[in-house]
């Protein structure tokens, strides 16, 4: 079974997903920023991606648009993992790809939503 991919500058939010999804039954690496990201999706094609957008730098939804654009990864699924609950925002990552949005913190039976609405698991 293929890895997932979590990219998010804060640690301890990564680090709290990494675990919450290794409950879960999957695994996920973890990249802390976004530059680190590129440089993991440069190799390596995920299973699924957890994804913050407000991080120095290339924000998320740079990201995103990265995801979407690149043959090999334009059909994993998005989790956008995220602190801005505006709905202007909500309706940006969903058109601009993202399968499902959880909001922080985020809670193990969010994220578990989430990932079913995105078709990771059933």
């Amino acid at each position: 079974m293929s890895e997932g991919l979590i990219i998010d500058d804060n640690r301890q939010t990564a680090d709290a997903l990494q675990q919450m999804l290794e409950l879960l039954d999957l695994p996920a690496k973890v990249a802390y920023g976004s530059s680190p990201a590129m440089a993991i999706l440069a190799s390596f094609v995920p299973r699924f991606i957890c994804l913050d957008i407000n991080m120095p730098g290339v924000d998320g939804t740079e990201v995103l648009a990265y995801i979407r654009r690149e043959p090999r990864l334009m059909k994993v699924p998005v989790v956008i993992i995220t602190s801005d609950d505006q709905p202007e925002t909500r309706q940006h990552v969903m058109r601009g790809g993202a399968q499902a949005m959880v909001i922080k913190p985020a809670t193990i039976d969010a994220l578990e939503g989430a990932l079913k609405k995105a078709a990771v698991i059933t």
